[in-house]
């Protein structure tokens, strides 16, 4: 149970430091990602976004 804590706090922290380079990128502005206010606060769901990374990961896995 604690590995599994450990591996999704260090999948998080790898995420918060690689968001701006991926805006940079495009990435989180796709067709699909969605960006809407809602009771003050600014919400954030790429769907797009996670689909493309999902099958680059996909990709790297298989050839490496």
């Amino acid at each position: 149970m604690i590995r599994w804590i450990i591996v999704i706090f260090l999948a998080l922290m790898l995420i918060s430091w690689f968001t701006p380079l991926l805006q940079k990128l495009g990435f989180g502005r796709l067709p699909g990602d969605f960006r809407f206010r809602l009771f003050g606060r600014e919400w954030f769901i790429p769907l797009a976004t996670t689909v493309i990374l999902s099958l680059i990961a996909g990709v790297l896995s298989k050839v490496l």
